[in-house]
């Protein structure tokens, strides 16, 4: 056997072990919003524990916390140091969107049928959490590495930006790595990808009763003028294409809306929070100004209405560092080898709290357990799954590329 089939061999026999793990990391709730992240750091920790790892916990303050919009944060690292050499980080988040409704499976309960496991956070990214502590358990039963040093990083504030997670870990030096692995899929590497500007936009009126509207101005058909106005943006971007293999071009979305205080009532205050993602090429200072003008010139159109906006959220786009080089290629001559089909290097239209590392000069890519695309896998969506042969051979070509990596 070489040491590659020693790893697998080693990864296949306590393949019902990692099920196992992953199955009580789903069943803890991570639910962000509201974002009491604290319990499933602790439950996390006790499980890594019991494999022997020295677990460190992070507990952000609590004001900081609340300003970036959740309640609890502990983030874990685990450090397992073999020798002089570089620091290899594997990261993945444990906090998740709330499970919404059409669940046909427990999204708490981690229930296997027919090959996959369900429940949030299966596929993103709870399940990567199994992959990397399996991989690095399994390189340090086989491969016994004697150079380098491995880190697992678990946040849990990667749906509110990372701010609090990755972010407060590297401006606090308590991470410095040299290359770093962030959850992913197991089809493909990616090495770049957009980014996102997320503003919350409130419209403000006045109210007055439903059987005297002219006495009031209604903040709800301002803000239907706002919305027209923005939505026409998406005809506009579909002319504008990234030259990165995998993005396609710009986009915005409304994903929250209310306001009004009765049916009978002219409503005077209506709020909304969108989401434009931006391609590589964009600059995100020149498309915030861009969408501010439009909102206000269409605000201007209803006498008497005033609008604030707010920045939520900027995460820069991610473009690839050239120091990324052995990663991609020990990930990708391994992904050959164990899923039997070439492993592409691509860019994601998602953002990542990869990015976080890139602006800190960090090379590192996405890679881990999951299908070939979101959609597949019912990420933020009911039924959310893994198929488990995805994060048996994932954790293999993952534990086979530290191998290379720390030997080199």
């Amino acid at each position: 056997m070489t040491a590659y089939d020693k790893l697998d061999a080693w990864i296949d026999a306590h393949f019902d072990e990692q099920v196992r793990f992953l199955q009580a990391l789903i069943q803890v709730p991570s639910d962000t919003p509201p974002g009491n992240n604290s319990p499933h750091a602790e439950r996390t920790a006790e499980l890594l524990h019991n494999f022997g790892f020295e677990v460190e916990k992070y507990v952000v303050p609590t004001e900081e916390v609340q300003a970036a919009g959740l309640q609890s944060i502990t983030n874990l690292v685990v450090r397992r140091k073999y020798g002089v050499g570089k620091t290899i980080l594997l990261n993945a988040h444990g906090d998740v969107v709330p499970p919404g409704e059409g669940w046909t499976h427990d999204p708490y309960g981690g229930e296997i049928k027919n090959g996959k496991i369900y429940g949030r956070a299966a596929a993103v990214s709870k399940c990567d959490f199994s992959t990397y502590a399996f991989a690095v358990r399994a390189l340090e039963a086989v491969d016994k590495p004697s150079t380098g040093s491995v880190e697992l990083l678990f946040t849990y504030d990667e749906e509110f930006g990372g701010e609090v997670g990755p972010a407060w870990l590297l401006n606090k030096k308590i991470i410095r790595p040299d290359l770093m692995i962030a959850a992913g899929f197991s089809y493909q590497v990616i090495t770049a990808h957009n980014g996102c500007l997320q503003l919350e936009v409130t419209v403000h009126g006045k109210m007055a009763h439903a059987a005297i509207p002219d006495s009031g101005v209604d903040a709800m058909q301002a803000a239907v003028r706002i919305l027209s106005a923005l939505y026409e943006q998406n005809t506009l971007y579909k002319k504008v294409t990234s030259k990165v293999e995998g993005i396609s071009h710009p986009y915005l979305n409304v994903g929250m809306i209310e306001g009004g205080t009765n049916t009978n009532v002219v409503p005077g205050r209506v709020s909304f929070k969108l989401d434009r993602r931006m391609i590589p090429e964009e600059n995100p200072a020149e498309v915030e100004a861009t969408l501010r003008k439009i909102i206000a010139d269409a605000a201007a159109q209803t006498r008497g209405v005033s609008v604030d906006v707010k920045r939520m959220l900027l995460a820069k786009a991610m473009q690839p560092l050239a120091g990324n080089k052995p990663l991609v290629e020990a990930i990708q001559k391994h992904g050959q080898s164990v899923f039997g089909e070439a492993i592409p290097a691509l860019g994601t239209p998602l953002y990542t709290d990869l990015r976080l590392f890139y602006e800190a000069g960090i090379p590192g890519v996405i890679y881990g357990a999951g299908p070939r695309t979101v959609l597949e896998s019912n990420a933020k969506r009911a039924d959310e799954h893994l198929n488990l042969e995805d994060l048996r051979r994932a954790t293999k070509v993952i534990a086979r590329s530290l191998s290379d990596l720390l030997a080199a």
